[in-house]
């Protein structure tokens, strides 16, 4: 009986231990070309000579990812979930939908003003937001080691990424400022986020394609009111009838970002907004150090000890890191 049992506990921890590769290979993959994707559109020239514009619809964009993300994910629920009551209240969607979107629109026109290197360097340390807010909002309790291996990862990102002497590459010293306030602004919003999506979890065993759907739904929502109040969407399609080829890569953008969100959300609900938040920023740092490789760039003795930390936060975490402890209210 004891060795069922046993035979059992192994069973169950294998599939965990599968379900977490899957997670961290969907995220990866997708996340890695829609990196692409989103500096291609927003930091691209488009015209010849003194015609050339800059893509400056980010609310827009963001509109048109919520709506590609709402329809992938009511596809999931059609075809591949079995139906069931959803009992999660409605404003705790529209609550986190508002952090969500914000967090979204605030990234990509940070994109404007610094480069996408900056912009990964600044969302590296969303591990950070989600486990102050968890534990002031939600009064959880994380072991000291899940906070060793959180900041080991996003100190080992920011060593990788800093440059002392030359400073942040292609960026504007005038706009900088701007941008890295839109970072900082992204960044409190995606915690805020993480705990919305902790509640949901928690209290109401949201699943993770009905969160994914009504968030998005909600976004949809307040981003179509937004770009209609603003005009921006008639300027968009001004701008998308002059250069169509823009389309393209924005169909794609959309595409990507409902996959890998679909990814995202089965990490939230399956692992919680921590765990979902320590794979994004590995993914980050795995994406810059694949492009190091592929292209032949030199890393230098300081990159090479936030490579070490990277790992050495990935492997503490993975033999020590546990789940938030249960508390009671």
């Amino acid at each position: 009986m004891a060795a069922g049992k046993g035979s059992g506990k192994t069973s169950e921890l294998q599939s965990e231990r599968l379900r977490l590769l899957v997670c961290f290979l969907g995220v990866f993959v997708c996340y890695f070309y829609y990196g692409i994707l989103q500096e291609t559109i927003t930091r691209g020239d488009y015209g010849t000579g003194e015609t050339k514009e800059k893509f400056k619809y980010a609310t827009t964009l963001v509109f048109i990812q919520c709506v590609i993300n709402a329809l992938f994910a009511k596809l999931l629920i059609q075809f591949f979930e079995k139906p069931k009551p959803d009992r999660t209240r409605s404003w705790l969607y529209g609550v986190c939908s508002l952090s969500y979107l914000g967090a979204m629109v605030s990234s990509n026109s940070a994109l404007q003003f610094v480069n996408y290197p900056t912009q990964v360097l600044g969302k590296s340390c969303k591990p950070i937001p989600v486990m102050i807010l968890g534990v002031t909002i939600l009064r959880k309790k994380y072991p000291m080691s899940k906070y060793l291996c959180v900041l080991l990862i996003v100190g080992g990102v920011a060593l990788f990424m800093y440059k002392p002497k030359k400073g942040l590459p292609g960026v504007d010293e005038h706009a900088f400022g701007f941008g890295e306030m839109l970072l900082l602004l992204s960044l409190t919003l995606d915690g805020l986020t993480g705990v919305a999506q902790d509640h949901m979890r928690v209290h109401f065993q949201t699943g993770s394609n009905q969160m994914m759907l009504n968030i998005n739904l909600w976004s949809m929502l307040v981003l179509g009111a937004g770009v209609l109040w603003t005009g921006e969407v008639w300027e968009f399609l001004s701008f998308t009838d002059r250069y169509p080829s823009v389309l393209y890569n924005i169909v794609l953008f959309g595409l990507t970002s409902a996959l890998g969100q679909s990814f995202i959300f089965m990490t939230v609900v399956s692992f919680g907004p921590l765990t979902c938040s320590i794979i994004t920023t590995t993914r980050k740092f795995f994406t810059i150090l694949g492009s190091v490789l592929i292209f032949g760039n030199t890393i230098s003795g300081m990159q090479w000890v936030g490579t070490a930390l990277v790992f050495l936060g990935l492997g503490l975490d993975a033999k020590f890191g546990k789940g938030p402890k249960k508390t009671t209210q």
